[in-house]
């Protein structure tokens, strides 16, 4: 692909050989082993050889020089950072630009540099800055890198944060997917126009360092929310990137008008050049398997989810951070729980796998209010989210929050208190459940006050493993790279109620409980948001656990390419049958479409659908 090696691999090719003999003829080696043997064959400088070395000579040897085909086994005993890809997919998360966000959450960092609650010195946010905030240049990039540290980059799951999505105009949200669509198809394809787009937003000042953008008498006016406000994170947004703002919105009304011409930088697409993206990333050697998007409860209506899902969007992250309304009312969040009941119930029809963030430790609550607050997100019927981020409030120096710091109303949990919580919160976590984070990554510098380990889940699972438990999400039961054979797994279904009807969790497990894949059953009971799902049941989500290999690949004893999606598609098709439904609908992803296709469903506007 289109990167550079960062060796001469014809100079080295003895040693990376010698290397390479060893490695394929053991692929089960562990990370001791493989360090030993690059100490031993090293370069002619005496340095050693890299992992992404190694990668890269493996998949330019593999099949001569006396070594075998190439076998996926191989690469996933060189592979760096394996855990980013164990659960199946190769992740690629993008931020869009800062822009005006419709909250005043007195926790929200206003770091005007970066998008409303992002920070400039955030891993993620440091690569979008990096690359202009442009959605081509950050997929493409991030890309390549993942695949040079050994990750395949076949199946990629698409994740777009930074602001409140709903907030932006249209015309830029269809133009930031579609950008990351061409990077996805370009990538694939071994063809780099980084450059080219490199050279357009050097032209302007997009791609300037936003830190040189804004300054310092900028980034002060809010930063001292410690004592007062000067101006708040949208006056000053609107202030700094006016001229920027104003252009982007007429070059797109010139567009639309036929009266100007088109860069790759323009923040202006079409829907039918989108639709076409999509149609041709179905079969595309870099499909998107999933695409997510984050936004408020408040934002949330019946035309803004099928707009979403117009995108291609198949997972929705919300803002709840919390189901007390005098909580959300002293922390200004700008809605009650009533929304957030009405934003979930809307993306469950539609069929979203819904991503909530919740915050203990806000403002007004305490720890066991915390702990009356997170049994209700499962008792509920109204919540019940798929996948849950645990971000317990992080005293930042630029929120409003500091003032109350400072008159003492507000004050961070101790240690035990967190652990105190955090325990409670693990053991009444349900198995359909993902705990996908519980922290923040907010480097330590940022936080003024309150935890700063960012180990907060290994010190959780170690303290329950000490009275012989353990997490029950998923999380804490994938598989990941063990290796399993179907004789060690038994099919298991649990059943609760949501908002809209019965929702069935169907999942591969061992005898531990250990998960190697699932699927999220959904039986509406109440009239279907569109149309188009008439008496159907739906697919909310088919996910098969452990190391992600390319599309066509298989691996002895390796949960994935192993046949279980089709039979967990197959009993919930038996299940909506017996249920009376007349077909078996799934919110696909657009690089899943050809999947479902080979399974039976057919293409609809905006799903697909199984006639039962």
């Amino acid at each position: 692909m289109s990167y550079r090696p960062s060796i001469d691999l014809e100079r080295h090719r003895e040693p990376l050989l010698a290397i390479l003999r060893v490695v394929t003829s053991q692929p089960a080696m562990d990370r001791h082993d493989l360090e030993q043997l690059r100490r031993r064959y090293r370069k002619e400088d005496g340095g050693l050889f890299r992992n992404d070395d190694l990668i890269h000579a493996y998949r330019q040897f593999a099949g001569s020089f006396g070594l075998p085909a190439y076998d996926p086994a191989v690469l996933n005993a060189l592979r760096m950072k394996p855990v980013r890809t164990s659960s199946g997919v190769t992740t690629v998360t993008v931020l869009t630009k800062p822009y005006p966000c419709p909250g005043e959450c007195i926790f929200c960092p206003n770091d005007v540099r970066m998008p409303k609650s992002y920070l400039s010195d955030e891993p993620g946010a440091q690569r979008a800055e990096l690359n202009g905030f442009d959605p081509y240049l950050q997929t493409y990039m991030r890309l390549t890198a993942l695949r040079k540290i050994g990750h395949p980059t076949d199946k990629v799951e698409v994740i777009v944060l930074g602001g409140t999505w709903s907030f932006y105009p249209e015309t830029y949200q269809i133009w930031f997917i579609k950008r990351i669509f061409d990077a996805l198809h370009d990538f694939g394809n071994s063809i780099d126009r980084c450059e080219e787009v490199r050279t357009l937003l050097n032209e302007g000042s997009q791609f300037k360092p936003h830190t040189e953008i804004v300054t310092e008498s900028d980034a002060q006016s809010v930063k001292i929310a410690g004592t007062h406000i000067d101006q708040t994170y949208n006056q000053v947004v609107q202030s700094v990137y006016h001229d920027e703002m104003y252009r982007s919105r007429h070059q797109a009304q010139l567009i639309a008008n036929g009266l100007a011409e088109r860069t790759p930088i323009t923040e202006f697409a079409t829907w039918t050049e989108l639709e076409a993206a999509h149609r041709e990333n179905e079969t595309a050697a870099c499909r998107c398997v999933g695409l997510v998007i984050e936004t408020r409860p408040d934002h949330i209506s019946v035309e803004e989810v099928l707009r979403v899902r117009r995108l291609g969007c198949t997972k929705v992250q919300i803002g709840i951070q919390s189901l007390n309304d005098q909580v959300l009312t002293k922390n200004r969040r700008g809605h009650q729980v009533a929304a957030t009941r009405r934003a979930i119930k809307l993306l469950r029809q539609a069929g979203f796998k819904i991503h909530a963030h919740w915050m203990p430790n806000l403002y007004g609550s305490d720890v066991s209010s915390d702990i009356r607050d997170y049994r209700e997100l499962w008792n509920s019927p109204d919540f019940r989210p798929d996948e849950l981020k645990i971000y317990p409030c992080s005293l930042i120096e630029s929120a409003e929050l500091m003032q109350r710091y400072q008159d003492g109303s507000w004050q961070p949990y101790n240690h035990d208190q967190l652990m105190e919580l955090l325990i409670a919160c693990f053991r009444m976590t349900p198995e359909y459940v993902r705990l996908t984070r519980v922290i923040r990554d907010i480097p330590g510098t940022d936080i003024v006050v309150g935890n700063k380990l960012t180990n907060l889940r290994q010190l959780v699972e170690e303290q329950l493993a000490r009275q012989d438990e353990r997490s029950s999400d998923i999380r804490g039961r994938e598989i990941k790279g063990k290796f399993v054979r179907s004789d060690d797994l038994r099919l298991d279904e649990l059943w609760y109620t949501s908002n809209i009807g019965d929702e069935v969790f169907l999942q591969f497990i061992t005898e531990d409980r250990d998960i190697a894949g699932f699927l999220r059953l959904s039986l509406p009971t109440e009239a279907p948001i569109t149309d188009e799902l008439t008496s159907a049941a739906m697919i909310r989500e088919v996910h098969v656990y452990g190391q992600a290999m390319n599309i066509g690949e298989s691996s002895s004893g390796r949960a994935q390419h192993s046949g279980l999606g089709t039979q967990l598609i197959e009993r919930a098709a038996e299940i909506a049958r017996e249920r009376g439904y007349g077909k078996l609908s799934v919110i696909s992803a657009v690089g899943t479409r050809e999947y479902y296709r080979k399974r039976g469903f057919e293409d609809g506007t905006l799903y697909q659908h199984r006639h039962l």
